[in-house]
């Protein structure tokens, strides 16, 4: 059993909506966490059905229980009016809720009732590195990190699978595109801008969409959680600096069949995107656990210069190489942004065989930086 980082804390004292791509594992950490606790599963048609014709049911059917006690309600997104009973036993009843669902994009955009701020947002990311005790890097590069995925040696056609789930249940069930095979075509463009500074018109121009249609859309995969938006730093100090923002994916797995990546190889300049996308979602996911979201950028400056990841007000510059020995030429950034910002950790995240330091620049292999940053020693708290 994969003992899960998040563990939900947050539910001792207070309700949450519990956010996460579909098959990330919110139902089995769910159950693994609240094994006793009375569970409403809206993806069970018998369920839905009752509730959505008479949703009042719900609250007569709880509002005896014990003050305190704590509800599940899955898929709450399926049937956001419920949110009203929800509300209401929260006020008279003083019972706690536990609100799961892949999408909040339903909840905010429909406006219907957020519970008026009284819910906390937790999110559950896709496995990371300290979850797994014999993580193996290359069938998280190959794979992705979904549990369905990351756990199987060849994950093809789960992925397959899984993206046709995500348009049936995300895209075409909610009814947010006119156009599937637009979005189709979106979404292997997206693939290839995982990592890349978002330009809507270059988008838009390989899509044969408008600006707006692909800003649209990429809204949606934001707000499914099928993708992160990474702001550029923009804190200037001495040059001019890019304020585009970069674009990633969620799950590297993904990432590879959209592009129809197959078996990488460590030395390829796949695997070197791979390995840059799968860092980057490790810090996210990290960074999100710890209510921290806000706290990653990247730095490029108006002649090309850039490093990776920035964390925080400049307080750590990263750059990603799936280099299997660093050398100067890969540390140019990093100089140019110590030169900048000379307080910053500065660190190269590669593949190493050793640890080292070339300068003020720390060389970290990736099994060790993983291990740093899960154990708070990337981004202490005297950052925070």
């Amino acid at each position: 059993m994969i003992s899960r980082y998040c563990k939900l804390e947050d539910a001792s004292e207070d309700s949450v909506f519990f956010f996460g791509a579909r098959q990330t594992g919110k139902t089995t950490l769910l159950k693994q966490l609240f094994p006793n606790v009375r569970y409403y599963d809206l993806l069970k048609s018998d369920e839905y059905e009752r509730l959505s014709r008479r949703p009042h049911l719900f609250r007569e059917e709880l509002q005896d229980c014990p003050e305190g006690e704590l509800i599940i309600v899955d898929e709450i997104q399926k049937l956001p009016g419920l949110l009203n009973e929800v509300h209401w036993l929260m006020t008279n009843c003083n019972l706690k809720f536990i609100l799961t669902g892949s999408s909040a994009r339903k909840l905010r955009r429909g406006g219907f009732n957020l519970l008026g701020g009284r819910a906390l947002v937790n999110n559950l990311y896709p496995l990371v590195s300290s979850e797994l005790e014999d993580f193996d890097l290359d069938r998280a590069i190959n794979n992705g990190m979904i549990p369905r995925h990351y756990l199987v040696e060849n994950a093809s056609k789960r992925i397959s699978g899984y993206v046709g789930l995500y348009l049936k249940t995300e895209i075409v069930e909610e009814a947010l595109v006119r156009n599937l095979s637009s979005f189709n075509r979106f979404l292997e463009v997206a693939a290839l801008t995982s990592g890349e500074m978002l330009v809507y018109t270059n988008v838009a121009n390989d899509c044969g969409v408008s600006s707006a249609t692909v800003k649209s859309y990429f809204d949606i995969l934001i707000d499914t959680l099928f993708g992160y938006v990474v702001p550029a730093y923009t804190k200037v100090v001495k040059r001019k600096l890019i304020q585009a923002p970069k674009f990633y994916l969620f799950d590297v797995g993904v990432t590879n069949f959209l592009l129809h990546r197959n078996n990488l190889k460590q030395g390829s300049p796949e695997y070197g995107h791979a390995f840059e996308q799968f860092v980057v979602l490790e810090i996210w996911a990290y960074l999100g656990y710890h209510g921290l979201e806000n706290s990653i950028s990247y730095w490029r400056t108006a002649s090309g210069v850039e490093i990776d990841v920035v964390l925080g007000d400049a307080k750590v510059g990263l750059e990603i190489k799936s280099s299997t020995e660093v050398n100067s030429k890969h540390l140019k950034g990093l100089k140019s942004f110590g030169e900048d910002y000379p307080e910053a950790r500065l660190i190269v995240v590669s593949l190493d065989k050793n640890r080292r330091r070339s300068d003020n620049i720390e060389i970290i292999p990736i099994r060790e930086f993983l291990d740093d940053l899960w154990n708070d020693r990337i981004y202490s708290n005297s950052y925070r």
